[in-house]
């Protein structure tokens, strides 16, 4: 029968255990405020600088001479564009009516009053 029998190489001393313990860094409540702050304040310096680079004029934009529609049961979009469009332009006055009146679709209700360009003859 044979024995075996295992024996460390080195020995760890508790010593230098402690002291690579105590080396680790650690926050008081006040260091862990200060650290706060402080990333606090470069998130808003960066917000800031990015929203620096917004541009705005002075003058005021052009304004489109418009008046009130009243939708009608069984008015569509595209048939009140058609309407007002002069020069076979539909969707592009359909745009334009999505725009002035922020329509997120297309669908209309009867009763709904709708800003459109005025035809210019």
């Amino acid at each position: 029968m044979s024995t075996l029998s295992l024996a460390p190489s080195f020995s760890f001393d508790t010593a230098a255990a402690a002291a690579v313990r105590r080396s680790s860094v650690r926050l008081t409540r006040r260091g862990r405020l200060v650290v706060f702050v402080t990333s606090l304040f470069l998130v808003l310096a960066v917000a800031f600088m990015l929203a620096g680079g917004a541009v705005g004029t002075d003058s005021a934009g052009e304004q489109i001479p418009t008046e009130i529609v009243q939708v009608a049961p069984g008015d569509t979009l595209w048939g009140i564009a058609s309407e007002i469009a002069t020069d076979g332009e539909v969707r592009s006055v359909m745009t334009q009516i999505e725009r002035l009146n922020a329509l997120e679709s297309a669908g209309l209700q009867a009763g709904q009053k709708l800003r459109v360009p005025v035809v210019s003859d």
